[in-house]
């Protein structure tokens, strides 16, 4: 049996590069480096460049080939999410404690816990058809 070989991990720093390139979309170094900076991310304009060249590597972003380069997010923000929320739920024990840890945050707005809310109800939908149909997952 051949092991699927995963994706490999995205360091901290490299998700705030990656989170650059989706909110404001394909840019060159000077951009994205500008951009960090904004953000008041205190980073040397060639750390920038061996982070883009590592997300390169790691086949998440791409360059173009006109000058100055263009960079481009090639995954999305929710295939990056999953695998970690996935890693996390393991080392929390599983979805209840991690939800009641995230129902404490002061941060959390009436519309956050709208969503949550609407996010249950579907899930509730969804649990409730698959056990009418014995599916079972």
């Amino acid at each position: 049996m051949t092991k699927r070989k995963s994706k490999p991990r995205i360091t901290a720093a490299e998700m705030k590069v990656l989170q650059v390139l989706w909110d404001a979309g394909p840019g060159t170094l000077s951009q994205v480096h500008s951009h960090l900076v904004e953000q008041g991310e205190d980073i040397a304009y060639t750390t920038v460049q061996t982070q883009l060249e590592r997300l390169i590597k790691k086949e998440f972003v791409s360059k173009t080939q006109e000058r100055p380069a263009q960079y481009n997010a090639k995954i999305r923000p929710d295939e990056v999410s999953r695998p970690m929320l996935d890693l996390l739920l393991q080392r929390v024990s599983g979805a209840v404690p991690m939800f009641a840890h995230l129902l404490k945050d002061p941060s959390l707005s009436s519309e956050d816990f709208a969503e949550m809310k609407r996010l249950i109800g579907e899930a509730e939908q969804r649990q409730k058809k698959s056990d009418s149909t014995g599916d079972g997952k």
